[in-house]
C-alpha cells in the first residue's frame, strides 16, 4: 500500500510527523515545485518523500491536506479515481451552506473525485495537536473517521492505529459524519475535541 498527502501546509506536515514516527514512508505534494519544499520534507524525516502532483496521485491513499476551494484543482490531476481511497481533511467553516447544493462537503468531494473511495478523517483536530506523538498517558488519541464505504473506513482506521491513534467511525458521511463536518458558519460537535482511549 503506498500513501500520498497533498498539501503541506500545517496539517499536511502534521500528517507527515504522524507517517514519520510510525517509520511509514510517504510521498508530499502541493502544486508547487517539489524542490520548494525538499527541506521541510527532509526535516520531518527520510521516509518523507517530496512529489509532483502528478506523481503523488499515483499512490493508493491519498489524504487531501488542501484548502476546500483548492479540491477541484487536485481533482483534475487524474482523469479516473477509480481504486483509489481519499481521506478527506479538509474544512469549510465559513462556505456558504447553498454553495454545497445540500451535500456535507466530503459529498461535494466524493463526487469531485469520481472512482475514488472516501473516507473523511483527520480533520478535527487543530495541526498543534495532530502533530503530537498520540501516546497520550497510557491512551491513544482519538481520530474520527466517517465514510459511505465500510470497507474503506475499515483500512483507513487500520492505518491510523498504525499511526498510533485510536479510530472511532462515526459510520456514513451524512449520518455521524455531520459531527466532524463544518457548516456555514458554526462546526461540526466533534471538531476540535481533542479525546484519548484507554483501552
Amino acid at each position: 500500500m503506498s500513501y500520498a498527502i497533498v498539501g503541506f501546509g500545517e496539517i499536511g506536515q502534521a500528517l507527515a510527523k504522524a507517517f514519520a514516527r510510525s517509520g511509514i514512508e510517504v510521498s508530499v505534494a502541493t502544486t508547487r515545485d517539489p524542490q520548494s519544499f525538499a527541506a521541510d520534507a527532509a526535516a520531518i524525516g527520510p521516509g518523507i518523500h517530496p512529489k509532483t502532483l502528478a506523481q503523488a496521485v499515483k499512490a493508493d491513499t491519498i489524504f487531501l491536506a488542501v484548502r476546500f476551494e483548492s479540491h477541484p484543482d487536485v481533482a483534475k490531476a487524474l482523469p479516473s479515481w477509480q481504486g483509489k481511497t481519499i481521506v478527506d481533511v479538509t474544512n469549510t467553516y465559513g462556505v456558504p451552506p447553498e454553495e454545497l447544493g445540500g451535500l456535507p462537503s466530503s459529498g461535494v468531494v466524493a463526487q469531485a473525485f469520481s472512482g475514488a473511495r472516501l473516507v473523511k478523517g483527520f480533520n478535527h483536530l487543530v495541526a498543534a495537536i495532530l502533530e503530537q506523538d498520540p501516546a497520550v498517558h497510557g491512551g491513544r488519541r482519538v481520530v474520527f473517521l466517517a465514510s459511505d464505504d465500510d470497507g474503506a473506513a475499515a483500512e483507513i482506521g487500520e492505518l491510523a492505529e498504525q499511526l498510533g491513534f485510536s479510530p472511532i467511525k462515526l459510520g456514513g458521511l451524512s449520518e455521524g459524519g455531520l459531527l466532524v463536518h463544518s457548516r456555514g458558519k458554526s462546526w461540526g460537535h466533534l471538531i476540535f475535541k481533542d479525546l484519548v482511549k484507554f483501552d
